[in-house]
C-alpha cells in the first residue's frame, strides 16, 4: 500500500471531523466559533495539499468535510438539526467551500534543487 493512500484516507477521515466540529463550533461561539471553524477547515485542506503534494490532498479532506456537513445539515423526523439557518450557517458552508477551491488553485513550491 502506497504512503499516500494512507494520506489520502486520513485526511478523508481528518476532514469529516474538522467538518463535524466546526458544524457545532461555528454557531455556538458566534463569531469567534466561525473563524476557529474556518481556519480549521482551511488549515485541513492546506495540509492536505502540502502533505501530498497533489490536488487530490485537498480532495479527500474536502469530501470528507463536505459528506459531514451534509449529513449534519440533514436533521432527523423529529426536527432536530445542527444547522438552524442563519448567517453563520451559510458563511460555514460557502466559505469552506471557497476555502477548498482557493487551496486547489494555489501553486506547488518550488523545491530547491539538490
Amino acid at each position: 500500500m502506497s504512503v499516500r493512500i494512507v494520506w489520502y484516507a486520513l485526511f478523508l477521515v481528518l476532514g469529516a471531523l474538522v467538518g463535524a466540529a466546526g458544524a457545532l463550533a461555528q454557531n455556538a461561539w458566534f463569531p469567534g466559533g466561525l473563524a476557529l471553524a474556518l481556519l480549521a477547515t482551511a488549515g485541513v485542506f492546506y495540509g492536505g495539499l502540502r502533505a501530498t503534494d497533489t490536488q487530490l490532498g485537498i480532495v479527500a479532506p474536502g469530501a470528507g468535510w463536505l459528506v459531514a456537513i451534509i449529513l449534519l445539515s440533514l436533521g432527523r423526523p423529529e426536527g432536530d438539526g445542527v444547522f438552524g439557518g442563519g448567517v453563520a450557517e451559510m458563511v460555514y458552508l460557502l466559505g469552506g467551500m471557497a476555502i477548498a477551491v482557493m487551496c486547489a488553485t494555489l501553486g506547488r513550491p518550488v523545491r530547491p534543487a539538490p
